[in-house]
C-alpha cells in the first residue's frame, strides 16, 4: 500500500513538475542565460523559439544585467523585464548580421537587423519595469567619422555588403548624400507587417536610430514608457510608419530628434506601398528634449488621416506641433485633431504646417508627386516662452487648407506667419509678441480673426498685417490695452476684407492703409 502511494505522489510531483514547466512561463536563468552582462544572444534566442514551438509564451529576465546581439521576436512571445533587470545589446555590428528586410527613413531595404524584429508575426509585447539599453554610441560615432571624413575613406565591409544587397534601390537626388553613406543604423525596435502589439512601462535608452519603430502594422499600442536618449544624430522616439489603429499614451520621452513622429514612407518608395498611417492617438505623454513634440511627416508618401493628439506636455523642445512635407513626397495629411496641449521653452516654432521642408524646388503640376495638408484644427493650447507662434507656408499649386486655431494663447517672441494658405480660422487666439506682428498673413484667401489679436501690442507695429489677401473676416475684437496699430494691409491682391463687430476704443489706428491697396478693398 505504502509503494502504491509513493508512486502515486511521483507520478502526482511528475505532473505538477512537467505543467510547471510547459506553463508558459520562461525564466532566461533557466534557459542557458546569465544576469551578469556576459553575452548570451543565442540563449535568449533559443529560449524565443522554444515558447514559439509551444505555441508561445513569456521570457522572463529577472533583476541583473543581460547582454545581447539582436533578437528576432516570434507569434505570441511576450519579452518581460522585472524591476532592476537591464538588458543591453552588443556594440558589434556582426551581431545585427545577417542583413535583413526594413524600412529606414521611408525607404525599404536590406540592412542590419533592428534589435527588436519581427516580420509577420503577431501579438508580440514587450514589458515590465526592466531598462534596455541599446548602446547606441557605438553607431553614432560611426556615422559622425563617414560624414566627417575629408575625401574618400575605404568602404567597411558593411557598407560593401549594403550596396551588394541593394541594387536598384530608387530614391530622389536630394536624399543622394544620405543614400551614399551605404550605413543605415537599426531600429531599436522594428515590427515590419506584424499585429497586435504591445510596449508597456519599460525604458528605452541610448538607441541607436529610431527608438519604437513599428512599420505596416496593425494595433499597436505604446503605453507607460520612458525613453531617454541623450544629444544622438536621429534618435527619435517614437515613430509608427504607414500604421493603422495606433495608440500612445502617458509616455515620458526625451530623444536627439523628434519624440513622437507619424510617417508613412518617402516618395516614389512610400506611394508603391501607398499603406497610410491612420487612426492614431497620443495622449498624456510629456515631451523635453527632442526637435519636435509631435511631429507628422516628412515622409508621409502613403498618406496620414485620422490623428488625435491630446493631454500632452512639451517642455524645452525646439519645436510643439510640425507637421512638414515637400514637392515629389505626394500623400494626403488630413483628419488631425489637436486639443488641450501645454507648451514652454519651445525653441523654435509652436506650431508649423510647412511644405517647404528640406528643399526649395520649381512649382509643379499637381500629380500624385504633390503632398496636400488639409482638415487640420487645434484647439486650447498654451504656450509660453516661445521662439514663434507659428508658421503656415504652402505651395502654390497646393496651398494648406481648412485650418484652425481655437482657444490659444502664446507668449513670445514672433507671431503667426500664414503664407499661401485657404480657409484658416483663428478664433480666440491671443499671440503675444515681443518682436513684429502678432498675425503676419500673406497670398492666402478666406481666413477668419475672430477675437484674435495680442494682450502686449508693440507700438508701431501691426497686431495683423495682411499682404495680398482675399475674403478676410475680422470680428469680435475689443483690445482692451491702447494699441497703436491693429492692421495694416497691402497688396495689389488684396480685396474683400471686412472689419466687422469690433470695438476699437483703445487703437489709434484701425487700419493702416499700404500704397499697393485698392481703396474699395477694406469693408468697415
Amino acid at each position: 500500500m505504502k509503494i502504491k502511494n509513493i508512486i502515486i505522489l511521483l507520478f502526482f510531483i511528475t505532473g505538477l513538475n512537467t505543467a510547471f514547466a510547459n506553463d508558459g512561463w520562461y525564466n532566461i536563468l533557466n534557459e542557458g542565460g546569465n544576469n551578469k552582462g556576459i553575452k548570451c544572444t543565442e540563449a535568449i534566442q533559443n529560449a524565443i523559439e522554444k515558447a514559439s514551438k509551444n505555441g508561445g509564451g513569456t521570457i522572463f529576465f529577472p533583476a541583473g544585467e543581460y547582454l545581447t546581439g539582436a533578437l528576432k521576436l516570434r507569434s505570441n512571445i511576450t519579452i518581460y523585464l522585472d524591476s532592476g533587470a537591464l538588458l543591453k545589446f552588443s556594440e558589434n555590428f556582426d551581431d545585427y548580421l545577417p542583413y535583413v528586410e526594413m524600412r529606414y527613413e521611408g525607404i525599404v531595404m536590406q540592412t542590419f537587423s533592428p534589435l527588436f524584429y519581427a516580420k509577420d508575426a503577431e501579438n508580440i509585447t514587450i514589458k515590465g519595469r526592466g531598462v534596455i539599453d541599446g548602446q547606441g554610441k557605438a553607431w553614432w560615432n560611426e556615422v559622425y567619422r563617414i560624414e566627417t571624413a575629408k575625401g574618400p575613406i575605404p568602404e567597411t565591409k558593411y557598407q560593401t555588403m549594403w550596396v551588394e544587397q541593394n541594387k536598384g534601390i530608387v530614391y530622389e537626388s536630394y536624399y543622394k548624400r544620405t543614400i551614399d553613406k551605404h550605413f543605415f543604423r537599426p531600429s531599436f525596435f522594428q515590427t515590419y507587417n506584424c499585429k497586435n502589439i504591445l510596449i508597456e512601462g519599460v525604458t528605452f535608452q541610448n538607441s541607436p536610430f529610431w527608438t519604437i519603430n513599428p512599420e505596416f502594422c496593425d494595433n499597436v499600442t505604446v503605453t507607460g514608457i520612458t525613453i531617454f536618449n541623450p544629444y544622438s544624430p536621429n534618435t527619435d522616439g517614437i515613430n509608427p510608419s504607414s500604421c493603422k489603429n495606433v495608440h500612445i499614451s502617458d509616455c515620458h520621452i526625451s530623444v536627439g530628434d523628434d519624440c513622437i513622429t507619424i510617417k508613412s514612407g518617402r516618395d516614389a518608395d512610400g506611394r508603391k506601398y501607398g499603406k497610410a498611417c491612420e487612426n492614431v492617438t497620443i495622449t498624456n505623454c510629456t515631451m523635453l528634449s527632442g526637435h519636435g513634440g509631435v511631429v507628422i511627416g516628412s515622409e508621409m508618401s502613403g498618406g496620414i488621416k485620422k490623428v488625435t493628439i491630446s493631454n500632452c506636455v512639451f517642455d524645452g523642445t525646439d519645436r510643439g506641433i510640425r507637421i512638414k512635407s515637400a514637392r515629389g513626397r505626394g500623400g494626403v495629411v488630413e483628419d488631425i485633431r489637436v486639443d488641450n496641449i501645454v507648451m514652454k521653452n519651445i525653441k523654435e516654432e509652436a506650431f508649423v504646417l510647412d511644405l517647404f521642408y528640406d528643399k526649395d524646388n520649381a512649382v509643379e503640376p499637381v500629380t500624385e508627386r504633390t503632398p496636400i495638408f488639409r482638415n487640420i484644427h487645434m484647439s486650447n493650447i498654451t504656450g509660453g516662452n516661445v521662439n514663434k507662434a507659428g508658421v503656415i507656408r504652402g505651395i502654390s499649386e497646393m496651398p494648406i487648407q481648412n485650418i484652425s486655431f481655437s482657444d490659444i494663447n502664446i507668449d513670445g517672441k514672433e507671431g503667426f506667419s500664414v503664407i499661401t494658405a485657404s480657409d484658416v480660422e483663428f478664433h480666440d487666439v491671443k499671440v503675444n509678441a515681443t518682436v513684429g506682428s502678432s498675425f503676419k498673413i500673406s497670398d492666402s484667401k478666406n481666413l477668419i480673426l475672430d477675437n484674435s489679436g495680442s494682450s502686449t501690442p508693440i507700438k508701431g507695429t501691426p497686431v495683423i498685417k495682411l499682404d495680398n489677401v482675399s475674403n478676410v473676416m475680422i470680428n469680435n475684437n475689443f483690445p482692451f490695452n491702447a494699441t497703436d496699430i491693429f492692421i495694416e494691409a497691402d497688396g495689389k491682391e488684396t480685396k474683400n476684407i471686412f472689419v466687422k463687430n469690433n470695438v476699437f476704443n483703445n487703437v489709434s489706428t484701425v487700419v493702416k492703409k499700404g500704397a499697393s491697396l485698392d481703396k474699395k478693398a477694406i469693408v468697415e
